[in-house]
Order: structure tokens, then C-alpha cells, then sequence
């Protein structure tokens, strides 16, 4: 099955915001290499301003991907995950995301097309604060999905 391309356009929010705690950005962190002491230490997040631990730049992409897998998951999305290769990701931040936010997460089809036989997927994610609506970060997403071999 194709990617279908039918899908650009369409939308796809988490059912339930994204809670993020000080573990999460802790285990982000040290999965990524982040040894930045506001990463794990309260009081020397406080000092530098924040209300608890900040989370590194990349760790947009953990809500993120949950609501773009809404989409990649769908039967009629056409897409085999097997096939997939990460294209690009741009994040672009209203504000840090830290320790004791609650995100929404709003997953956009922004563009679905052939080339070379394969077909190139983008995906807007938008973070919200989940009560307030106020943004926080955008992650743009760009996958491409092999086509079969000849």
C-alpha cells in the first residue's frame, strides 16, 4: 500500500496531555549525552530562573512523536513503519519546557509527496500548555518511507 496522500491536511491531538516530570528530563538528559545541572537539579534551575529542572532542547520530540505516531499508525495512513528513515527535525521554542508541565500535543499532516520513488512525509507538532492553550514549542518533522525495490 502507497502512502496516502489523501491524509495532507488532516490533524491528530494526544487524548491525554503530556505530564512531564523531573524523571522524565533526568532520563532524557542522560540518554542524550545532557549533563547541563538544570537538567537535574532544582535549586540550580531556580537560581538560573526556572520554576523546577528544564528539559533539554531535544526532549520536545518525546510528546511530539507520541502525536505524530497517531498518525503513522493509522491502516489508512498507507505507512509500513519498517520503511521508514527520519528525514529532519526542527524544534522551535515560545518558552523551555519544565518539570510540572502539562502539554497538549497537536500532530499536522503539512505535506505528503512522491520523489524517487519514495515518499516524503511532514508533520507539524504544536505543544500547548494544556490549560491555558499557550504555546510552547513546534517540532517539525520530516520522515521519508522507501518505496519498494524494483
Amino acid at each position: 500500500m502507497a502512502v496516502n496522500t489523501e491524509l495532507q491536511g488532516t490533524s491528530y491531538t494526544l487524548a491525554t496531555p503530556y505530564e512531564v516530570s523531573r524523571e522524565a528530563i533526568a532520563q532524557f538528559a542522560r540518554a542524550t549525552g545532557a549533563n547541563n545541572r538544570a537538567h537535574f537539579d532544582a535549586e540550580f534551575a531556580a537560581s538560573l530562573g526556572y520554576r523546577d529542572v528544564v528539559a533539554p532542547t531535544t526532549f520536545a520530540v518525546i510528546p511530539a512523536q507520541r502525536a505524530e505516531g497517531l498518525y503513522i499508525s493509522l491502516p489508512e495512513a498507507g505507512i509500513d513503519f519498517s520503511r521508514v528513515v527520519h528525514g529532519s527535525e526542527q524544534f522551535t521554542y515560545t518558552r523551555p519546557i519544565i518539570a510540572g508541565d502539562v502539554l497538549s500535543a497537536t500532530c499536522h499532516v503539512d505535506g505528503l509527496r512522491e520523489a524517487g520513488g519514495h515518499a516524503m512525509v511532514t508533520t507539524r507538532t504544536e505543544l500547548t500548555e494544556a490549560e491555558s492553550g499557550a504555546p510552547v514549542a513546534t517540532v517539525v518533522s520530516t520522515i521519508v518511507v522507501r518505496g519498494e525495490a524494483a
